[in-house]
């Protein structure tokens, strides 16, 4: 029962400290009872010690899981399930592992091993097909991004290493204390976790107080039209959102406007990708781009190519019938007088909604299942490179669509490539009024951070913001709310020391927890022939 105690304690703990209204500090204590449960049980004389291994840190992760996506839910009932089911078992093993090598080895090595693996863990969860790493721990400074503007060098695995580190101090601390009973173990721990929480925030604001806005700057007109996916998005026709999205521009447009956003596939009417010239998209993005000379817009739309040549299928390819295949695209497009038209297609794709996990292993045993998210069925295609938008002056930004802005490493490809701010393009309705389009948005804000990007965020029912490049939200416009926003986006050329050298860290953690791995293995080995 104490074991039970401590599991739902951890799985509590993680929860309330998640954004958008937890508070962070409360993961430096979250894994710490769950890690003391596992070494009550690791040296009892129970039976059946690694299912109870399993059985409480599953709990925990549950709960987390649980509290913090429960949102997924109002989108997809099965997707929901699947994702806090499937993620807490992923946990869960990671845990587990844990627990065979804190068996076979000292403190220093399993707790060494715990922080390098969960950290791969979440490397993994980036890039694999089932990637979903909403709950990756660095990512939950979202909301107090003065503590970590240090990010712009490490991402959000410095966070995740920072969590970690401080979880191992205090359940050493509690483990130490309990055998020995001195309580100059607590002080120096005490003193020890205090530094180490308090170093990197105190960096964090020396870095925010040195730091200069960059000189040149543009505006940028943001439009959130307000349209719900489930009753209007697709029973409302490319002309009719074109009209309102030319009446909004019309309405708020300056003479020092330089670009307009429109939301994630804005034009949802599906057009051929060959004569996209000719489409709707493109007549309306023409029509808001000539209300001022410099103007470009930039908005999305849902694309398709249906082809016979069975040389051009790919692995992302829908096939209809014999010898008739398309492609799906959910896709961003910019639009200007001064340039041909510019197109992206979403390449971080959403798990079962617009992407059918490991195909060819899994639809010979599942056939064309897939989740219905309100009639996206079927696999969109991807693109290989990041690709950035050339607006006026050779200003150059990031054309980021949806889920995609999750993804810190990823990001910085297209700051590599040259663009100086991010442009994010999403509809996050699907959730309804939860903590899930929160929790998206405040995210944004370490991507700001990291790549030293201004970012201006155009959602189709909120939250649209323009961000600055510390993660500061200048100028925000609530769910469910139609209207618009204008200001200045800060353009930037310097590239971080994060967007240089990516994830670092974890590649770092692989070759740790490998090591660490095959000399718990080799010693368990020895002890027995020896």
């Amino acid at each position: 029962m104490k074991n039970f105690i401590l599991a739902i304690l951890s799985g509590l703990l993680l929860a309330f400290g998640w954004p958008v209204n937890g508070f962070p500090l409360l993961l430096f204590f979250g894994f710490a009872p769950l890690l003391l449960a596992e070494f009550n049980i690791r040296n009892s004389k129970a039976k059946f010690i690694k299912w109870k291994v399993f059985g409480i840190s599953y709990l925990a992760f549950f709960i987390w899981n649980l509290l913090t996506t429960y949102w997924i839910y109002f989108s997809t009932p099965f997707g929901g399930a699947f994702a806090v089911l499937a993620n807490s078992l992923l946990m869960s093993i990671v845990f587990l592992i844990y627990h065979i090598v804190a068996k076979r080895t000292g403190f220093k090595s399993s707790a060494s091993f715990f922080i390098s693996f969960w950290i791969v863990f979440e490397k993994i969860h980036l890039g694999w097909e089932f990637s979903w790493p909403w709950l990756n721990l660095g990512n939950a400074f979202s909301e107090y991004i003065n503590l970590v503007q240090w990010y712009e060098f490490t991402g959000t695995f410095g966070g995740t290493l920072w969590i970690l580190l401080i979880n191992f101090i205090i359940f050493k601390a509690i483990i130490s204390y309990s055998e020995f009973k001195e309580p100059g173990i607590l002080y120096r721990a005490a003193l020890k976790s205090t530094l180490l929480v308090g170093f990197p925030i105190l960096a964090s604001y020396i870095i925010l107080w040195n730091y200069e806005m960059p000189k040149e700057k543009i505006t940028a007109l943001i439009l959130q039209p307000n349209i719900n996916p489930y009753t209007e998005k697709y029973n409302t026709n490319d002309t009719k959102i074109g009209d309102l999205l030319l009446n909004m521009s019309e309405e708020n447009i300056t003479d020092s406007t330089a670009i307009v956003l429109a939301p994630e596939t804005v034009f949802a009417d599906g057009t051929v990708l060959p004569r996209f010239d000719n489409s709707e998209a493109a007549f309306f993005g023409r029509q808001i781009a000539s209300l001022q000379p410099n103007l470009s817009f930039l908005g999305g739309a849902s694309f398709y190519e249906r082809f016979s040549d069975s040389s051009k299928v790919g692995p992302q390819s829908n096939k209809l019938r014999a010898n008739d295949w398309f492609n799906d695209y959910n896709s961003a497009f910019l639009i200007n007088n001064f340039s041909e038209n510019q197109i992206y297609h979403k390449s971080k794709l959403v798990v079962g909604v617009e992407n059918f996990p490991y195909q060819h292993i899994l639809k010979p045993i599942l056939g064309d299942v897939m989740i219905d998210l309100g009639g996206t069925v079927a696999m969109k295609t991807t693109q290989p490179e990041r690709n950035v938008f050339n607006i006026k002056d050779s200003i150059k930004t990031a054309p980021i669509i949806c889920y995609e802005s999750i993804y810190g490493e990823y990001v910085t490809g297209y700051v590599k490539n040259g663009a100086q701010f991010l442009s994010i393009i999403t509809n996050d309705a699907w959730w309804g009024n939860t903590a899930g389009h929160r929790q998206h948005a405040s995210y944004a804000k370490l991507r700001a951070i990291e790549t030293r990007r201004s970012v201006a965020r155009s959602a189709n029912t909120g939250i649209s913001e323009i961000i600055t490049p510390i993660g500061e939200v200048r100028h925000q416009l609530g769910y469910e709310k139609r209207g618009t926003l204008s200001g200045d986006i800060f353009l930037n050329n310097r590239i971080t020391f994060y967007t240089e050298h990516g994830d670092y860290i974890a590649r770092i953690s692989k070759f740790l927890a490998l090591f660490i791995f095959l000399f718990a293995i080799v010693g368990f080995k020895r002890s027995k022939y020896f």
